[in-house]
């Protein structure tokens, strides 16, 4: 306080546990610490070290408090842990989700509208309706059934579920309608819990299982809003599942399945996997808490993936199984997330009537496997550094006209090629070269070059980004081998 450093005093005022460390050299200068320390700067490597960049920031994240300065840097043990590090940042640098984005024309944020709140363009909306439609499929295949439910919700439901209490401060302000308080929907849960209970429920029904592309509204700081990472709006893959106790580990083992199956069509194979058990404060006896927690290992046993256990992880009302995808670069971003709940069936007092005409209470688990389409679409940009493979790529073969004499030929090959469902555009005007290079930066997958040599012979020369020359073949043929590789996820 003496010397003026509001900031420290703040974070002194923060911290709850001991003990409190400063770092100081002799009397002339000391500072707050966590640590490790060293006892000398002589044992850091000094061509290990660099400093990388300065840049403003809110104090906490806090768009209301003061903008300070940040400087950032980075040291290793060795130069050569330090070469390896910067040229991951060059690479993670060049997958950047936000620049490939504005330069592939995908998303933007909009500063009009608001921050956090996603625009998807054009090609952007053709990858996320590839995606959706995927999801829908595979969860009907798996005995889903699909909801539609509301972005609002009477202010009564959220206190009902708790969130009003304990989720507040990540929600939206009320608004008032005809003298009652409505609320934007932080979760989904509370819609698919009111669609269960429209009717009374047999034990023969379970398990029941519904699903939904939900969107969602979520307060974030301005100061943490991160892209697609971090977003006020989004639309998570939301699926509920009501069943016995003795059916839990068949359906968690069901999720593992069926999560593993979507996480394959999007070249994600490595998982990291954890199993969080129960806390000291927890609602639901110890029986089923037992129950459930066994039932979430014997799945994943079941299912031969090695996971860690988070002893006191799980959340007050259920153990839960968290799943991390690893990407091309080695980072892992967590995905998936299955969570057995015992207190939202309390609250809301749902039941079935069980074989001896006595009602009981189900058991509810929460899953979603991408977590959001937003977050996911970013990590898949990154992932494929903007380059998708050719089945979900927005455009998959454009066509190049050497002068504008074959554009009437390019429309009908266009033509031919989207009647057969393949995702195809003419683009003309410049000269060939530069129409080549304006596709390889697009990445585009397929490029078919037409000439009056093609139009003659009714054909087309492709070229491919992962094939280079392919050759020229009849309209007919591409048709084919690009179909054969869409639907197989190959390269072409």
């Amino acid at each position: 306080m003496a010397i003026n450093e509001p900031y420290k005093m703040e974070i002194l005022d923060s911290i709850k546990e001991d003990p409190i460390t400063i770092y100081h050299i002799g009397n002339e200068w000391w500072d707050l610490c966590a640590g490790p320390h060293v006892e000398s700067t002589g044992n850091i490597n000094r061509k290990a070290v660099e400093l990388e960049s300065v840049a403003g920031a809110y104090w906490r994240g806090d768009i209301n408090k003061p903008m300070l300065q940040r400087i950032y840097g980075t040291a290793w043990e060795n130069d050569v842990q330090l070469k390896a590090y910067l040229h991951f940042k060059e690479e993670a640098k060049r997958r950047d989700h936000r620049r490939l984005g504005q330069d592939l024309d995908l998303f933007s944020i909009q500063d009009e509208a608001g921050g956090g709140l996603v625009f998807w363009h054009p090609k952007g909306a053709v990858i996320r309706h590839i995606i959706e439609d995927a999801w829908k499929k595979i969860h009907m295949e798996h005995g889903y059934d699909l909801l539609y439910t509301p972005h609002v919700a009477k202010v009564d439901l959220w206190k009902i579920s708790g969130h009003l209490d304990f989720y507040r401060e990540n929600m939206y302000d009320q608004m008032k309608i005809e003298e009652e308080l409505y609320q934007l929907r932080p979760m989904n849960c509370p819609y698919h819990i009111l669609v269960y209970k429209r009717k009374l429920h047999s034990y023969r029904d379970f398990p029941i299982r519904v699903a939904e592309l939900g969107t969602v509204y979520r307060y974030e700081l301005s100061g943490s809003l991160h892209g697609l990472f971090r977003v006020r709006g989004f639309t998570q893959d939301d699926a509920h599942i009501f069943c016995l106790d003795d059916q839990i580990k068949d359906e968690i083992r069901g999720v593992l399945d069926l999560t593993e199956e979507i996480l394959l069509q999007f070249g994600f194979s490595k998982y990291e996997v954890n199993l969080s058990t129960r806390p000291e404060k927890a609602v639901g006896g110890d029986d089923i808490w037992e129950k459930a927690t066994s039932a979430l290992k014997d799945a994943l046993d079941d299912k031969g993936w090695s996971y860690q256990i988070d002893e006191g992880g799980g959340a007050f009302y259920g153990p839960k199984i968290d799943l991390k995808i690893e990407d091309a670069l080695g980072r892992k971003w967590q995905c998936s997330t299955i969570q057995v709940d015992f207190n939202l069936p309390q609250r809301f007092d749902i039941t079935y009537v069980d074989s001896n005409s006595e009602k009981k209470r189900p058991i509810m688990i929460h899953r979603a496997v991408l977590g959001s389409l937003e977050r996911f679409f970013g990590v898949l940009i990154e992932h494929y550094a903007g380059d998708f493979p050719l089945w979900l790529s927005p455009i998959q073969a454009r066509i190049l006209p050497v002068t504008d004499s074959q554009l009437e030929y390019c429309n009908e090959v266009t033509r031919i090629l989207k009647a057969s469902g393949i995702r195809a555009e003419v683009n003309s005007g410049e000269r060939l070269p530069k129409l080549i290079r304006n596709a390889e930066k697009q990445k585009i997958p397929l490029m078919a070059v037409v000439g009056p040599k093609e139009v003659e012979t009714q054909a087309v020369t492709i070229r491919s980004r992962f094939g280079g020359e392919l050759g020229t073949m009849t309209i007919n043929d591409f048709v084919i081998k690009t179909k054969s590789a869409i639907e197989n996820r190959t390269f072409y």
